[in-house]
């Protein structure tokens, strides 16, 4: 799976130390964390929606597509065209929150079923992992596909929450041959959706 692990927390500094040594240590943990922030977040760009209901992370060098009858945002790579990023927001039960719809995998099959790879489609679609977590108070499935078609295969993340009557759908896409070297990136800005208000 190419989401990444839970952080752990790091323990205090051991007592006993000189002020200015637990001081310097504590000047060295915060510079590692920090660069490890931004080493995660290097070669991403933010978006937030216009309503300022929703943000995520896309990569630097993927461009915005405008489409019709489709995703309410697309993204795609400049060199690797057919590497996509999207959000598609459909209506639901407006009390209705995500458990309500079902466990992670319910879910995540039945979005391989209706979207994915529906029936006609010529697309065969294969759920691989579906797992819950939590962030923000809310609650959030992340989902992860791989996609047969007739001259290729595909591998595809998502993440799925609900909010005020809106399923929101967030989706990365990419051919399996680069896979392996997306999947660490691609794990990041899937995570990184978030709904802000």
């Amino acid at each position: 799976m190419g989401f990444p692990a839970t952080h752990q927390p790091v323990p205090p500094a051991a007592t006993g130390r000189s002020r200015w040594g637990g001081s310097l240590v504590a000047a060295l943990l915060m510079t590692l964390m920090l660069v490890g922030c931004s080493a995660a977040a290097a070669g991403l760009n933010s978006f937030q929606s216009p309503d300022g209901r929703y943000a995520f992370l896309y990569p630097t060098g993927w461009t915005r597509v405008q489409v019709s009858d489709g995703p309410q945002v697309v993204f795609h790579d400049l060199i690797n065209s057919d590497e996509t990023l999207s959000l598609v927001v459909s209506e639901v039960t407006p009390d209705r929150d995500l458990s309500q719809l079902g466990s992670a995998v319910e879910v995540g099959e039945t979005l391989r079923r209706s979207v994915i790879s529906p029936e006609g489609s010529g697309r065969d679609a294969e759920l691989v992992e579906a797992h819950q977590r939590e962030q923000g108070g809310r609650t959030y499935y992340d989902l992860e596909y791989t996609v047969h078609l007739a001259d290729r295969d595909r591998h595809e993340l998502a993440t799925v929450v609900v909010d005020r009557g809106r399923l929101y759908t967030f989706a990365a896409s990419t051919n399996e041959a680069r896979w392996n070297k997306v999947k660490d990136l691609f794990a990041v800005v899937i995570g990184s959706f978030t709904l802000q208000i």
